[in-house]
């Protein structure tokens, strides 16, 4: 059975061929870089260079694993938000929504 993107992953799912079994691996090693942002260089065949910078939208938030596994896409993270932003008082709630709009 093919695993969908929204399944939690489980280290059952992983091949017998990639065993990291006494390996030096790191979970989330370049994390913190993903988040600052990188640069990708691509050199076509024809001697161009083109430079892309990417970084994470100002609104993207990173979920841990085990908060993954309960929440796979943004639907459900919403959902739950607005969910918790509905039983929060009406004066935390003006708030919140006083700062979004000068953002």
């Amino acid at each position: 059975m093919k695993r969908k993107i929204t399944d939690p992953i489980n280290d059952d799912d992983m091949l017998p061929e990639y065993n990291f079994t006494g390996k030096n691996v790191v979970r989330g090693k370049h994390a913190n870089a993903l988040r600052e942002g990188y640069t990708v260089t691509i050199h076509k065949d024809d001697g161009t260079t083109v430079v892309q910078n990417y970084t994470l939208q100002k609104n993207a938030v990173v979920l841990d694993p085990d908060v993954y596994a309960y929440f796979p896409d943004s639907e459900s993270v919403n959902n739950v938000l607005r969910s918790l932003i509905a039983l929060a008082p009406k004066k935390s709630r003006q708030v919140s929504e006083g700062r979004a709009k000068y953002k």
